[in-house]
């Protein structure tokens, strides 16, 4: 038997260098009203764009036998703020801390975060390969460092334990739209079909910040979604208002 000790803080003072495989191409534009967690917005579709060597046939023979894939990649929008080793999970009403490791905080000591994605298609051009993928929780260009087949009788544990997040989150919100975002929609239908449903997937989920949910405030709030910037008002602490819809060009 081997008893040679290991080194840890020599394993530990070890650096890596990854390049990403991909990026993403997403609805989401900026951090706000993107879901806390994926498969919440179905209505959510975006694409991975393959890119250098990985934009290749031959790495994805026989994916398309998978339904949903697990996507590795870096908060690469929240990397310049760094990170704490205390976070206050939104789960918990953004009161109470936890440790960064015991959440999925963005703001990690490596930026990297993990996400099942359902897999629509794939466009297997000779120049650009794309996979359309849909529930996305990705902000738009995120880079991708790898892609995994979703194995269900091994990543679905029914009998896991999860702590603070054991239930799905409630959706408590309804949402209705103005006369005039009525009106935009259909003059959008064509460019962005399932727009209505996207928007009104987002704001069920209620994106305020933790500590504003289940209040009422009278702030007119803004989200991108594509290049629109659709803006909302809570009306009671049950129902959300879509009150504008414009281009943000």
């Amino acid at each position: 038997m081997n008893n040679k000790k290991i080194d840890n803080t020599k394993i530990n003072n070890n650096s890596y260098q990854f390049n990403a495989i991909a990026t993403i191409k997403s609805p989401y534009q900026e951090k706000f009203a993107i879901p806390r967690q994926p498969g919440l917005v179905s209505a959510a579709k975006g694409q991975i764009i393959l890119q250098g060597k990985a934009n290749n046939n031959e790495l994805l023979r026989g994916i398309e036998q998978f339904s949903h894939l697990w996507l590795i990649f870096v908060f690469h929008g929240t990397l310049a703020q760094g990170w704490k080793p205390l976070v206050r999970p939104p789960r918990l009403g953004g009161n109470e801390k936890m440790g960064v490791l015991a959440t999925r905080s963005t703001f990690r000591p490596n930026p990297i975060g993990m996400s099942v994605v359902k897999l629509d298609k794939i466009t297997p051009n000779k120049q650009q390969i794309i996979l359309h993928i849909s529930g996305l929780d990705l902000l738009n260009g995120t880079p991708i460092l790898d892609i995994k087949p979703y194995i269900p009788y091994s990543d679905a544990l029914t009998t896991a334990q999860a702590g603070f997040a054991q239930q799905a989150p409630q959706t408590l919100l309804s949402v209705e739209f103005s006369t005039l975002a009525i009106k935009q929609l259909a003059e959008l239908k064509q460019q962005h079909p399932e727009l209505k449903l996207l928007i009104e997937q987002v704001l069920v989920q209620d994106p305020r910040p933790a500590y504003k949910q289940e209040k009422v405030d009278d702030k007119v709030y803004g989200m991108t979604l594509y290049d629109l910037n659709i803006q909302w008002q809570m009306q009671s602490l049950t129902q959300v208002k879509v009150i504008n819809i414009e281009s943000c060009n």
